[in-house]
């Protein structure tokens, strides 16, 4: 994956386009982080620090995915004479974040660039030590919508309960913007940021047929709540700074994440046959790509919607696309699903996540496991 997605950065560089210098990834082991990294490193030669927090190998037990993801990502670096490096370890923790400020520091100097890419289904505040559980629900009501089931192929109706103000709550503990504002206030505490520092934080927003999951539901919540956020960091950073804080909503991609959420696999599965049949798809390296060259480069002001909001979900949402798409989903069954969608490239990119079914990769080989960073 790591190889793939620098021949994609390295091939779509534009010639003499400068970008920021020192860039922190926070979550940049999988997806959209890793693709970041990728981006700036390869994009405009950025010095780049991960943070992540994914399993070693220990003895016979290999590591995570993301483990290996950034191996290869180091690997690749140090041949290409990209200056990395990591810290794995909860970014939640005040004790990660106390490392890697000290890092930056130490071989860094000041931050251009902090990219908040944290995806976690639970945090643990360490001030007041309460472990925090999101849940994935409507609010209100219950929720009746099409699904697939990507086990048995299925495609049929699910009722999702709504969730209780307690869920509610805990899931804009774990997915508001709360610890990225304690990062940057770490980070400006620490005088670690240069002149003009941004900093940015994903979300996503999808059509109508996903809002009662996604917009109107819980994680709508915390998404808002990551928005508000945003505003108040760029206010903060435009005031001692001169910087900018924003959010990017990115088009659907296939993660683990999105692959346990109600509705999600079949509208991607859809989406991706329409996508791809106008020449529009884009996976996370693409995505970033574009982030990186039409919005953070030298000289660039990000072009935002009317809340402020970076836009890459503009292919996604195109009134053709969408309708297409609807369309599709209107007619989905379990009998023809795999003739009018693209489950079964849903189906790749998803193993391709944990190292499985990769083009070029004989799995009759051995391969070595103990692998640092």
């Amino acid at each position: 994956m790591v190889e793939r997605q620098t021949q994609a950065m390295s091939a779509g560089c534009r010639s003499g386009l400068s970008g920021p210098r020192n860039v922190l990834v926070i979550g940049a082991s999988t997806g959209y982080g890793l693709a970041t990294r990728i981006a700036a490193a390869w994009g405009f030669g950025a010095n780049t620090l991960g943070v992540f927090f994914e399993r070693p190998p220990e003895g016979k037990k290999t590591a995570t995915a993301g483990y290996y993801n950034s191996a290869a990502f180091h690997r690749r670096a140090r041949r290409d004479g990209l200056h990395a490096e990591s810290v794995n370890g909860d970014a939640f923790s005040d004790d990660v974040k106390r490392e890697t400020a000290a890092l930056i520091r130490k071989d860094f100097g000041k931050l251009d660039l902090v990219v908040y890419s944290l995806a976690a289904p639970r945090r643990t505040n360490p001030r007041d030590g309460h472990t925090y559980q999101s849940a994935l629900r409507p609010i209100g009501q219950p929720y009746t919508g099409k699904t697939v089931d990507l086990s048995t192929r299925i495609v049929a109706d699910i009722t999702v309960e709504p969730a209780s103000q307690q869920e509610i709550d805990e899931t804009v503990a774990v997915m508001g913007g709360e610890d990225w504002q304690w990062w940057i206030e770490l980070l400006i505490e620490e005088n670690l940021l240069a002149a003009g520092a941004r900093t940015l934080a994903y979300t996503y927003v999808g059509p109508k047929v996903t809002w009662p999951i996604y917009r109107d539901g819980t994680i709508g919540v915390a998404k808002k709540h990551l928005a508000a956020t945003a505003r108040h960091l760029d206010g903060v950073l435009h005031s001692r700074l001169g910087g900018n804080a924003w959010v990017s909503v990115n088009k659907a991609v296939v993660t683990q994440a999105s692959a346990a959420i109600p509705m999600i696999p079949l509208y991607v599965s859809l989406l991706f046959l329409v996508m791809r049949r106008k020449g529009l798809h884009e996976g996370c390296i693409e995505q970033m790509r574009r982030l990186a060259f039409e919005h953070l480069a030298a000289g660039k002001t990000p072009a935002t919607d009317e809340d402020g909001m970076i836009r890459l979900d503009d292919l996604e949402l195109r009134d053709d696309v969408q309708a297409e798409v609807m369309e599709l989903w209107g007619r989905a069954t379990t009998e023809n699903l795999e003739q009018i969608s693209d489950l079964a490239g849903f189906r790749l990119d998803f193993n391709n996540l944990f190292g499985f079914e990769v083009d070029g990769v004989d799995y009759e080989q051995p391969t070595e496991t103990d692998l640092s960073l």
